[in-house]
C-alpha cells in the first residue's frame, strides 16, 4: 500500500516548467514574479502571465510559498534546492534502475568528462558513505 505524498512529508514533485521556476528562485532568493520572469528570460522567453499562474498552481500544491505583506507578492521556495533534488532523484532511481544505484552510478559516469578533481570528489563521497566492515 503506498503512503500519500502528505503523510511522508516529502515535497510535491514539480513539474519541468516549475523546476525551471524554482531554479531560479534558489538562484535568486525570494523574488517578485517580474524578477522570476526577467531570470528565467536569460534561458527562453518566457511571459510575465505565465509565470504568474504557475506560480500561483505551485502555491497551491506547496512548491513555493507567498509573502503578501508588500504590493507585488514575493514567492519563495518552501523547499530547499537539496531536498527536491533528492526527492528526484530518489524517483528516477526507483523507476529507471530499480532502486540499483550501482546501475545510476555506471551510467551516470558513462561518457562523462571527469577532472581530477571530480573523480577525487567523486571517491571522498563513496568512503564517506561506504559501509565500514
Amino acid at each position: 500500500m503506498e503512503i500519500p505524498a502528505m503523510l511522508t512529508m516529502q515535497p510535491p514533485k514539480p513539474t519541468e516548467a516549475e523546476l525551471m521556476i524554482l531554479q531560479a528562485l534558489w538562484r535568486l532568493g525570494p523574488s517578485t514574479v517580474r524578477t522570476v520572469t526577467e531570470d528565467l528570460a536569460r534561458f527562453r522567453r518566457t511571459g510575465y502571465t505565465t509565470v504568474l499562474k504557475l506560480l500561483q498552481i505551485m502555491t497551491e500544491k506547496g512548491l513555493v510559498e507567498r509573502d503578501t505583506a508588500q504590493r507585488a507578492h514575493v514567492y519563495r521556495s518552501k523547499y530547499p534546492q537539496e531536498d527536491t533534488q533528492r526527492q528526484l532523484l530518489d524517483d528516477l532511481l526507483r523507476r529507471a534502475f530499480g532502486g540499483a544505484t550501482s546501475r545510476l552510478m555506471r551510467q551516470a559516469l558513462s561518457g562523462a568528462e571527469l577532472s581530477p578533481e571530480e573523480v577525487t570528489e567523486i571517491r571522498s563521497l563513496i568512503d564517506r558513505y561506504a559501509p565500514q566492515a
